[in-house]
């Protein structure tokens, strides 16, 4: 009995595998297609910048006849005397001043929210909630001539600032959703050690928040990165230009535009962000899966 029975398993084993299931099937196949069409505009990209201005606008993805790399070294030299490795610079310097000034700003106010017990603390959060809602548009004009009084135009003092009075509620909610699931005994423990409110910041929750303080890291420094209509309205200096900014400058509408150029940088410009995204795509995920699921 016990012999045959061990044969019987053996012979499943070892049979032939499960016909694919048809649903599954079809959903992988969705997935793979949905895949080729959100790739296929980056492919054309790197394809169109590699081929000369007469075959630019090749429906095709591959280079061709017309392969060759002049876009990389007429869109290195930069536009109006830049090289295009100071508008890279620019950027690098303006997203890591966001980056530094919202994790900065937006972990303090967060905390506050979510373990300082302070008057009028759930009106002031659904007030700074109500703000994501606010246009931004509506606020423009009367930040340009508040900055301009400042004299902070052509200065990069119109991006970094406002972050350091943690403006950006969705980076706030985001963290004090996480803060929220950190065991409070925590910091009765810490208190019993001594430590006051900064002490459990720095000591307790900073520490546990990393998932959370690399996603705000993350999107902050993609939306720095690609951000147009900041630079496009306080700076007037080409020296101090960021990299969209530098990308519109290839387009001329009253002469000839060097597409290939633009296609090019635009291809360069995109490696800073494919690669912060690569390296801490794990912490991204772990981010937003755990503040989702302990919010």
């Amino acid at each position: 009995m016990t012999t045959h029975t061990f044969t019987a398993r053996r012979g499943r084993k070892a049979g032939p595998p499960r016909a694919t299931n048809p649903r599954q099937f079809l959903r992988h196949l969705t997935l793979i297609a949905l895949g080729v069409v959100m790739f296929y505009p980056l492919a054309w990209m790197l394809g169109a910048s590699l081929r000369d201005d007469g075959a630019i606008a090749d429906p095709g993805v591959w280079p061709g006849d017309g392969f060759t790399v002049d876009g990389y070294v007429e869109g290195w030299r930069g536009v109006s005397g830049v090289a295009f490795g100071r508008f890279m610079l620019n950027s690098f310097l303006v997203a890591a001043l966001c980056v530094v000034a919202n994790l900065i700003a937006c972990s303090l106010a967060a905390y506050a929210f979510a373990r300082v017990d302070f008057r009028l603390r759930r009106l002031w959060f659904a007030l700074m909630i109500g703000t994501l809602m606010l246009p931004h548009h509506v606020i423009l004009i009367p930040q340009y001539m508040m900055f301009r009084e400042l004299g902070w135009i052509d200065t990069y003092l119109p991006f970094v600032v406002p972050k350091l009075l943690a403006t950006d509620a969705f980076f706030v909610f985001l963290l004090v959703q996480f803060f929220r699931a950190i065991p409070r005994e925590l910091d009765d423990a810490a208190r019993l050690d001594g430590c006051g409110h900064l002490g459990i910041f720095f000591r307790v929750i900073l520490p546990l928040a990393k998932p959370a303080l690399a996603t705000t890291a993350i999107f902050t420094f993609i939306y720095s990165w690609n951000d147009f209509f900041t630079p496009l309205i306080y700076l007037t200096d080409p020296d101090l230009y960021t990299v969209p900014l530098a990308l519109r400058s290839f387009i001329d509408t009253t002469s000839s535009s060097a597409f290939g150029a633009l296609f090019a940088m635009s291809v360069v410009s995109l490696l800073p962000v494919l690669g912060v995204f690569i390296a801490f795509q794990r912490l991204l995920v772990e981010g937003i899966a755990t503040t989702g699921l302990r919010g």
